[in-house]
């Protein structure tokens, strides 16, 4: 909530829990909930107690007992005592997701382990998380797949790709999209304008400015509208 400029908590009764009292209040994560104060940027515990005292330009929630924050231009992490990791040298840092951080540096992205150690050195021009085993990179425009040890699993040839959720993954390329399986190989050729993930076993796709839902054989599927609202769309945009 937010009176008189500042932010404070409620619980679900609309009690207040902590007196609006921060700049800016953030969700909490873990336990702590980062708030800013007087320009800097520190975390909170749920009594409103500093645990962590603003000092840093920007940070971002706390992931797997690690966040990123960022001092003087570069982004490092920190665990919840507030003590520096990995010391910030990075330009970007994006949360551990599988063992393993996405991190740019000199406009290059690689990976890094819990130690800030590279996995992955710094090669690419753009990057996802890892999921299933495989992340999503760019190079020379296109995208491809590598595994953990940074092998190119599938190489690049995309103009888009998404993760792989179940051992499939939306891509497109030649302005229509299409799903692959791990190998590479298409299962759905593409021909939808755009296209989400599979979940559940159906998944979202538009032809022609209109939705519908296909199985993962590519078989179009009659969905009562009752319970397309129960369904997550996931739109491949980026």
């Amino acid at each position: 909530m937010t009176i008189g400029g500042k932010s404070g908590y409620i619980d679900k009764e609309g009690k207040t829990v902590i007196n609006p009292q921060f700049d800016i209040g953030g969700d909490f994560s873990e336990g702590l909930a980062a708030i800013s104060s007087g320009g800097k940027w520190g975390y909170i515990d749920k009594e409103g107690k500093y645990i962590i005292n603003p000092q840093f330009d920007n940070v971002r929630n706390f992931s797997n007992g690690f966040a990123v924050v960022s001092s003087g231009g570069k982004a490092g992490y920190i665990d919840k005592e507030g003590k520096n990791i990995i010391n910030p040298q990075f330009d970007i840092a994006w949360d551990f997701n599988d063992g393993l951080a996405a991190v740019s540096t000199g406009g290059k992205w690689g990976y890094i382990d819990k130690e800030g150690k590279y996995i992955i050195n710094p090669q690419f021009e753009k990057v996802r998380k890892f999921s299933d085993g495989l992340a999503v990179i760019t190079t020379g425009g296109k995208a491809g797949y590598i595994d953990k040890e940074g092998k190119s699993i599938i190489n690049p040839q995309f103009d888009a790709a998404g993760d792989f959720f179940d051992g499939i993954a939306v891509v497109t390329t030649g302005g229509k999209t299409g799903y692959i399986d791990k190998t590479g190989k298409y299962i759905i050729n593409p021909q939808y304008d755009n296209a989400g993930d599979f979940s559940n076993g159906l998944a979202a796709v538009n032809t022609g400015g209109k939705w519908g839902f296909i199985d993962k054989e590519g078989k179009i599927l009659s969905i009562p509208s009752s319970t397309m609202c129960g369904i997550s769309l996931m739109v491949l945009l980026w």
